[in-house]
């Protein structure tokens, strides 16, 4: 039977269930344990299962993702917390050259199981570097899988296949849709972790998304069909590999592609989906590919990060130049 619960909730489900099937399983972080996480992701997994199981660690995320590279040396699947993601660059050089390149380095024999959690983007007024978002610079690492979920139901289905693959995977969670509910079916086949899904129809343009932007792309959408005009809404789920296949097949039928995400445009992820798209469907675009996304700054502070992040009007601007042309 499916059950509607928030995003937070569906995050908290999967990670019992992994911890209750499996006693390979660990969950590690600041704060995961006894408090249950600044987001009330963890809570009550350390009541149940124990502090050997669910482990409150110091407050050094370099020291974090080592010590789970070790644990999934020994066997272990560590599920790594790094509280926020403007935390997670003291542990970049274990990520990019340790836990990224032992699976290469030992020719294939180790296996490196980690998922490291980040929550990540704005939108929740938060202060200096608690709302970034940092996917391009993981996903331009070979050797780390990259996704992240725009809804319950797939937060649910993508934290148990990222638990179960033996590369590590970095689990972007979008902190603004934590409390965002939907039907959760824990029962379900679900889709493979790196396919890209069709989540609205449309035959005039298609908006690519991921993460936080795919509910704002369906507001788009909705807005646009008051107009006469058609968007399809693709949701991408994962950045690292990306579903191109699904974004062609889209292309082809739309002729126009627009991709949208928080993190700033330059050098983003929507540069390569850009150059692949261009390289893939040139002879079906009829116009080019377009990015919305953060401006090449600083995160600024919470009184004006609703003008750095996109939103409907930005989104829309970039429809009418596409379908002008």
């Amino acid at each position: 039977m499916a059950e509607k619960m928030a995003m937070a909730k569906a995050i908290n489900e999967s990670l019992r269930r992994a911890l209750d099937t499996d006693p390979k399983v660990l969950v590690m972080g600041e704060d995961v344990g006894k408090l249950g996480g600044v987001f009330r992701v963890t809570d009550g997994l350390q009541k149940d299962f124990g502090e050997s199981r669910v482990i409150d660690t110091p407050l050094a995320e370099s020291g974090i993702v080592g010590t789970a590279i070790g644990l999934a040396l020994r066997g272990y699947r560590p599920v790594v917390e790094i509280q926020f993601d403007g935390f997670v660059f003291p542990a970049y050089d274990q990520i990019v050259t340790q836990l990224a390149k032992m699976h290469a380095r030992s020719l294939g024999k180790v296996k490196m199981p980690v998922v490291v959690r980040i929550p990540y983007g704005g939108g929740i007024g938060a202060v200096e570097h608690h709302s970034e978002s940092p996917e391009a610079l993981f996903a331009h690492v070979a050797g780390l899988k990259i996704v992240s979920p725009s809804n319950a139901s797939d937060a649910y289905w993508m934290m148990q296949q990222a638990i179960q693959s033996d590369d590590p995977v970095i689990y972007f969670e979008p902190k603004r849709r934590y409390w965002d509910k939907a039907e959760v079916d824990v029962d379900a086949i679900p889709a493979p972790l790196h396919k890209a899904q069709v989540v609205r129809e449309g035959t005039d343009l298609t908006l690519a998304a991921y993460g936080p932007m795919v509910k704002l792309c369906q507001e788009v959408a909705n807005a646009a069909a008051e107009e006469g005009k058609s968007l399809e809404v693709l949701d991408l789920r994962s950045v690292s590999p990306l579903d191109f296949d699904a974004i062609q097949t889209s292309v082809e039928k739309t002729r126009r592609l627009v991709v949208v995400h928080e993190a700033p445009v330059f050098f983003g992820s929507g540069a390569e989906i850009a150059a692949r798209i261009t390289e893939r469907c040139f002879y079906h675009l009829e116009a080019p590919v377009l990015r919305v996304g953060g401006y090449h700054a600083p995160y600024p502070p919470a009184r004006l990060e609703e003008e750095y992040l996109p939103d409907l009007d930005r989104v829309l601007d970039a429809v009418d130049r596409s379908l002008a042309y």
